[in-house]
């Protein structure tokens, strides 16, 4: 047993050391790899133009050891850059660029993304570094208002023109939307595929010289519409026209307002024609440092006028408008054919002078990566920038340096989720609970009450229980329902005989002046809406 055990921690060490030693090769393969475990003082250069007045931090990642490159306040401006050893070349084989992004306070409007300077003009300083120093590529997520992407965007020379075009991915991958760790990963291959990766996933796949997979397409098109050309004075493009034929008919009034008074509205009785709807309030007093000269006349607050609160109202009565029967508006000829139309004019193509055919992009090299971003939100984390040219390293990183974090910060909001939920769950059968009780309390449940109160005092004591008492409580309601209905269903001819006295009497009140309480509600109703106009308080207006 000793031997296995000792065989057994040996096969354990070797395999150990060899993953140490595959990563130490895979750190060997990289073209440039920054952990941001050593302060960036000395190795990243701050960009000293005024614009960039935010302050980078060396920190923490929120639960970790791990440490990176930190934002550390809001609505402010940021610019720093590294200058690499040698030029990358892009042109050459694959090439695999990929860092972490961590939105620590959650997403709200902030960019997190790179850009890969090409070599810059002679005599350039690491701290001049801005918005606009030239890149050969700008990578990352990005965040506000309707923006929610990850960026790829090649900026490439036009070797006809000799002007440097943005050429941008389209349809990019949106961003996460938590506070955890993220590993972008963009891969371009020598066959002029472009993938980007996020936590190791492909989410998407396009091809550089695809028209389809760039805006504006990286090979330009082969004609483009004549600058030049003009569309003819005489070219009518209208699908439809007014008929000419057409006549306004000889009773159609085209000054007809659209409203007019409701002539059958009749003032209410009770209207109070001679008060206002607000007066001066009695109790008001003219302040004591008041003066007349410096503030003017004094005047007492208003309040609303105790005698209109009974009235149907008060001041001058105004009939109600309504819609005018006789109102249509101003005439239009009804619309036609157009027997001239000669459909969408549009210039004729031309060869375009700019048009040229590439093999592949021309990528300029990478001298140097930037951080230059403008954020409303503090807490971006930056770490584990890498260029390598084997996918299989960026992967090896993302597995020792990405994973093991996201995990642990996975596991963590999973546990705060499922707490949360608890608590939620909690709240609501408590609710539940309570509007039950109200319903065991109903008068013609009153036969079931028992039977309903010992489901719920069951689900209180079991909560797992719950949609199941639920379901035994509704059949139980629906029963008493039922058997109401149907016990109402044999005594109903003596309800109509009872029902039709009823109504004969309520008539016979009717006619002698005495209504009951919901007649004199729509009446009221239709005093208010329709024979008399709504009072309008001068605070309301």
């Amino acid at each position: 047993m000793i031997m296995m055990g000792n065989f057994a921690l040996l096969v354990f060490l070797a395999f150990a050391s060899m993953q140490l030693l595959c990563i130490a090769a895979d750190h060997d393969a990289a073209i440039f790899y920054d952990s941001f475990e050593e302060p960036f003082n000395g190795r990243w250069i701050v960009s000293d133009k005024d614009d960039y007045k935010g302050i980078w931090e060396h920190s923490k990642s929120e639960g970790h050891d791990d440490y990176g490159l930190l934002v550390t306040e809001k609505a402010r401006k940021y610019a720093i850059v590294k200058e690499l050893e040698e030029p990358v070349n892009l042109r050459d084989g694959t090439t695999v660029l990929q860092y972490e992004a961590r939105f620590q306070n959650g997403l709200e409007c902030g960019g997190a993304y790179l850009k890969y300077l090409r070599p810059q003009e002679a005599g350039w300083k690491p701290k001049e570094f801005d918005n606009g120093s030239p890149y050969s590529i700008m990578f990352g997520p990005d965040i506000c208002g309707l923006t929610n992407k990850v960026h790829f965007i090649l900026k490439q020379k036009n070797p006809k023109s000799g002007e440097y075009v943005e050429h941008h991915l389209i349809d990019p991958p949106r961003v996460p939307s938590d506070k955890l760790s993220h590993v972008y990963t963009a891969i371009l291959k020598p066959d002029n595929e472009i993938s980007i990766l996020i936590d190791g996933e492909v989410k998407k796949k396009g091809n550089f010289l695809s028209a389809q997979d760039f805006d504006p397409p990286i090979i330009p098109a082969k004609t483009i519409p004549d600058p030049n050309e003009k569309k003819p004075e005489d070219w009518d493009d209208r699908v439809r026209i007014p008929d000419p034929n057409a006549v306004k008919p000889d009773d159609w009034d085209e000054n007809a307002p659209m409203e007019i008074e409701d002539m059958e509205a009749v003032k209410p009785e009770g209207w109070l024609d001679d008060e206002s709807e607000e007066i001066d309030d009695p109790e008001a007093t003219k302040p004591e440092d008041w003066d007349d000269e410096e503030d003017g006349v004094w005047e007492a607050p208003k309040i609303d006028n105790p005698k209109c609160q009974t009235a149907p109202g008060c001041g001058e009565w105004k009939r109600p408008m309504k819609r005018n029967p006789a109102f249509k508006g101003i005439w239009n000829p009804p619309l036609v054919d157009n027997p001239n139309y000669k459909g969408i004019w549009k210039p004729r193509d031309i060869p375009n002078p700019n048009y040229f055919e590439l093999d592949k992009p021309y990528f300029d090299p990478i001298a140097a990566i930037g951080i230059e971003i403008w954020t409303m939100q503090e807490g971006i984390l930056f770490d584990n920038i890498l260029i390598a040219k084997d996918e299989n390293v960026a992967q090896s990183y993302r597995d020792t340096t990405w994973k093991p974090k996201f995990v642990v910060e996975k596991e963590k909001q999973k546990a705060e989720e499922e707490a949360a939920g608890s608590d939620d769950l909690g709240g609501f059968q408590k609710k539940v609970f309570d509007v039950l009780y109200k319903f065991a309390d109903i008068p013609f449940l009153s036969k079931y009450k028992l039977q309903i109160l010992d489901f719920i005092e069951k689900a209180e004591k079991q909560p797992n229980l719950t949609i199941g008492v639920l379901v035994s409580i509704v059949v139980v309601i629906l029963t008493a329902i039922f058997m109401l209905i149907f016990s109402g269903k044999k005594q109903q001819p003596r309800v109509e005989k009872k029902t039709e006295v009823a109504a004969d009497t309520s008539n016979d009140q009717g006619s002698s002046g005495e209504k009951p309480a919901e007649e004199e509600k729509e009446e009221e109703k239709e005093n208010e809406t329709g024979g008399a106009a709504p009072r309008q308080r001068r605070r309301d207006t």
